[in-house]
């Protein structure tokens, strides 16, 4: 995994686990489901990451819970176990240390080019509720200059042999007018944050229209 994305996965677990001790399963699972960059993590790198923040001290391993394995469970029929021993899975619950806790803080109040991007800016943004107010704000603006700049770049290529094409003219349009939505609502979220009081997660009031059910996934 390149060095950027490990540090992305690193934010990502520590602030999970800030919410809650998780196994293995439950945090691939949030990851998927959660945080577009990783919708697509396999195990083989999520275990190595969390070995890696184990070595470090940022995570704690709790005493394996085990689980009976379905095929060697006893028989119902009979209320007899089978002739051999059931096997039994181990079930390895991560917890964030204070160091880890101390870690998290530290990654999720930098603001740096990373933030801005697709993958960074939606990483960054779903802890935003541990995150200090002038942190968001710099993200935030430095996102809407990100997408300004790509904008401002779209709107203004040279012409291409296919560029009268009726669905590269479609193709640019889409492009366009997601990037303008996208640059409205991060206008409506920077008018927000500089009227909220300056703490860590005060900018949560359902009702402003920057709250609006939307896709922030910019791929």
């Amino acid at each position: 995994m390149a060095p950027r994305r490990q540090h992305l996965l690193d934010l990502a677990v520590l602030g999970l686990l800030h919410e809650a001790p998780m196994h293995g399963y439950e945090l691939r699972k949030r990851l998927n489901l959660a945080l577009g960059p990783f919708r697509a993590l396999s195990f083989g790198t999520l275990y190595p990451a969390l070995r890696g923040l184990v070595a470090d001290g940022l995570i704690s391993e709790s005493n394996p819970v085990s689980a009976p394995n379905p095929v060697s469970a006893s028989n119902p029929a009979t209320g007899h176990a089978p002739a051999t021993p059931a096997s039994r899975r181990p079930r390895i619950v991560y917890e964030l240390t204070d160091a880890g806790r101390t870690r998290f803080a530290e990654l999720n109040n930098r603001a740096d080019d990373t933030a801005y991007d697709d993958d960074g800016f939606e990483v960054r943004i779903a802890f935003f509720a541990r995150t200090e107010s002038a942190v968001r704000l710099r993200i935030l603006e430095g996102r809407r200059a990100r997408l300004e700049d790509r904008l401002a770049a779209l709107r203004t290529a040279p012409a291409t042999p296919s560029a009268g094409d009726i669905w590269s003219r479609a193709l640019t349009r889409h492009s366009e007018d997601t990037l303008e939505r996208d640059l409205r609502w991060l206008g409506e979220l920077i008018a927000a944050e500089r009227s909220a009081p300056a703490r860590p997660g005060t900018l949560t009031d359902p009702s402003h229209p920057a709250f609006t059910p939307r896709q922030t996934n910019q791929k």
